[in-house]
């Protein structure tokens, strides 16, 4: 970036916030944190108290700060169904945004086609891009599938069934065609859309290099894995079903992991390759970015 412009960053203690605060402070930019409790937060740097739930702490946090990452989503809440507490939040996000002169907002979303087939879970994602683009801060849109990192629930799911389980009965969303990215490249898209005035407003589909099936996903795991698997569909196993069944064989609790199997119904595949040109970044092959979240790297 060409001058010094303080960058905020929601959603910091989370998965993908705190890998993009670390990557941010290894550029040498002005960050601050959001955070509900900044005395516990780990990382030496402009931390505040925000909850997307309470508009004053907003408004008090996003003083003085030029570009903001939106990075909260409701995978589950208490007393109050997550669409509900999504809409709220980016609701709230963007009243104290306009009201403390933000230039920017940068949200990811997630991947996947408006239809009757779209999960809950995807549909409050796109609603989220939708409300932060209707105001007068320009937010940019990144929309992305299964993210390949340490830390990601999608990542570890993945990685857990085919550590575990030598035969697998999967529902047909096994079949399903998904575009992975890397935890790097989403990183570099997020730094990168800040620095590219040019993606501002817009919304982009951002994605790994390969186009795979559930099915090739968790067989390329289990072979960087040392492991053998073989899996069989099951037309009438449910998302409900499968989400218990992951619980009981994996650490992803059935809470956080039926919303992600009950997207996995779709289709997420990049339509469009316009942020190539724009935030032009080396994508990671699938094969490589199994290999450094298995070694615990970015």
């Amino acid at each position: 970036m060409t001058t010094r412009k303080l960058l905020a960053v929601t959603g910091a203690t989370g998965f993908i916030g705190r890998n993009l605060v670390n990557s941010l402070l290894a550029e040498g930019l002005e960050v601050r944190a959001l955070v509900r409790h900044p005395e516990e937060y780990d990382v030496q740097l402009d931390a505040r108290r925000a909850d997307v739930l309470d508009l004053r702490s907003l408004s008090i946090a996003l003083e003085g700060v030029h570009t903001a990452y939106y990075l909260v989503h409701s995978m589950k809440s208490k007393g109050r169904d997550f669409a509900e507490t999504d809409r709220l939040g980016a609701e709230n996000f963007l009243k104290a945004a306009e009201s403390a002169g933000i230039r920017r907002i940068i949200y990811l979303g997630g991947l996947g086609e408006a239809g009757p087939d779209l999960s809950e879970h995807l549909r409050s994602r796109a609603e989220v891009g939708r409300i932060l683009q209707s105001g007068q801060v320009q937010a940019t849109v990144l929309r992305a599938a299964i993210i390949i990192g340490p830390g990601s629930a999608s990542w570890d799911m993945l990685r857990q069934l085919a550590d575990r389980l030598p035969v697998m009965t999967t529902p047909r969303w096994v079949e399903t065609r998904c575009q992975p990215i890397a935890l790097r490249d989403v990183l570099g898209y997020l730094i990168g859309c800040a620095e590219a005035e040019v993606t501002a407003g817009g919304t982009f589909d951002i994605g790994g290099p390969d186009i795979l099936t559930y099915r090739q996903m968790l067989m390329q795991v289990a072979e960087a894995l040392g492991k053998h698997v073989r899996i069989y569909g099951i037309p009438v196993l449910s998302p409900r079903l499968s989400s218990y069944w992951v619980d009981l064989v994996t650490d992803v609790p059935s809470s956080i992991a039926r919303p992600l199997i009950d997207g996995l119904r779709s289709e997420v595949i990049c339509r469009d390759d316009r942020i190539k040109s724009l935030v032009p970044i080396h994508l990671t092959h699938f094969r490589d970015a199994v290999s450094l979240a298995l070694d615990g790297k970015i």
